[in-house]
């Protein structure tokens, strides 16, 4: 028996969920296939967000013959074989899931044919390409960036396939399909496919999809913002000190099973709230992320405990990325200036301060338009009170 995923998986771009910033009127990727064109590209995102289908809409609404493989599974032969098709034919589509795996001699192999144009790459990664792939591979394709798809596109995905099925459902079991699914259309398509099955009569609610999947469908409420309530009440109470409510919006959120929203946010408190009150903390949140990584649930809950309440318990600064966002709304604005010249390069006036008493030397470095501009401002907390002690000590200032 077919999997539903795999029967209604889109043959044009107009029957992808969601990715409107690419797909849709006058956008880049409908325009493309519009105008009967096709480039190297890379697409990538978390899984179950439609590269392969993209992927495939293009290749099949363009007509043009096209091949999947996997970089890690099919070996040299097999992209051998491609190549020599793709001769055959002129041109061909070639998808590459797992892109970012692909080793240097199938690459190698790859790259002349992508230049003349023989080949077209549609690489798929779920890992940021800037990061984990080749620059001779990057340098030759478009980068697109595919969403994380909303609760509402989940739902009318599913409901276009609830109809043609015939399947009544039910719109809290819609809701906790689309929760469930974390973003993941094809596991939200996955929980529809085994719900009808499990039914007697085709009709899914949510007490039928309770019995199927343990995980909360609800995290706490009826209500569609309550992940993002929890979320945005973990780091508030974090940055509140609060370190009960901290460990409370915690717990909610791994019985939820959200470890990818808690890395994120813990991440971004990280710097956002604690910052240069307490620097070690990021590398702190780093480790406990990559423990609890390695040993996953339910262990993942001990590391995640223990950074989550030093985080609550640590004084709090906001200062550095404050200062940041000062000097990037002066750039915005086009409040610039040219690089004083005593330290461009080629300077040989610039006053190399290692060679001064306390690795100091008075010398301006903001553009002439900027030279007084301040930036950073301090918070008063052990950590940052001792830095600017210090640095006022190194100018010889009191």
């Amino acid at each position: 028996m077919e999997l539903l995923a795999n029967k209604y998986r889109p043959t044009c771009l107009d029957e992808v969920i969601g990715q409107t910033h690419l797909i849709g009127p006058n956008k880049i990727l409908s325009n493309m296939v519009k105008n009967n064109k096709v480039f190297s590209m890379i697409l990538y995102g978390k899984p179950g967000i439609g590269k392969t289908s993209i992927a495939n809409a293009i290749a099949t609404e363009l007509k043009m013959p096209h091949r999947f493989l996997n970089a890690t599974i099919n070996n040299k032969s097999d992209f051998d074989i491609v190549i020599e098709e793709a001769k055959m034919y002129g041109s061909l589509i070639l998808i590459i899931d797992e892109i970012h795996r692909m080793n240097k001699d199938k690459q190698d192999l790859l790259l002349p044919h992508v230049e003349s144009g023989i080949i077209v790459l549609i690489g798929l990664t779920t890992s940021n390409p800037y990061h984990k792939i080749n620059p001779a591979i990057r340098s030759r394709c478009q980068i697109f960036e595919l969403h994380e798809l909303t609760e509402d596109e989940i739902t009318t995905g599913l409901k276009r396939i609830a109809k043609d099925i015939n399947a009544t459902v039910d719109d809290d079991a819609y809701v906790a399909m689309s929760k469930i699914s974390s973003g993941d259309f094809r596991n939200a398509i996955n929980l529809l496919d085994i719900a009808t099955s499990c039914s007697s009569d085709n009709h899914v609610t949510l007490e039928l999809l309770k019995t199927i999947n343990s995980k909360p469908v609800f995290f706490h409420d009826k209500n569609e913002d309550g992940h993002y309530d929890v979320l945005s009440a973990f780091q508030k109470s974090i940055r509140g000190s609060d370190v009960d409510a901290a460990m409370h919006y915690l717990a909610r959120l791994i019985e939820a099973g959200d470890l990818d929203s808690i890395y994120r946010r813990m991440s971004v408190i990280a710097y956002e709230d604690i910052g240069l009150a307490n620097p070690s903390i990021g590398p702190k949140v780093m480790a406990a992320i990559s423990a609890a990584e390695l040993v996953g649930l339910p262990e993942a809950r001990i590391p995640l405990g223990t950074v989550v309440c030093e985080m609550a318990l640590s004084p709090k600064s906001n200062s550095a990325h404050l200062a940041l966002d000062n000097a990037l709304n002066d750039i915005r604005k086009g409040t610039t200036g040219n690089v004083p010249d005593h330290i461009k390069t080629s300077s040989l006036t610039y006053k190399y301060p290692h060679d001064y008493p306390n690795s100091w030397v008075e010398q301006q470095y903001l553009p002439d338009n900027l030279k007084n501009k301040k930036y950073y401002y301090p918070k008063h907390n052990k950590y940052e009170d001792g830095l600017n002690f210090v640095n006022k000590q190194m100018k010889g200032q009191k």
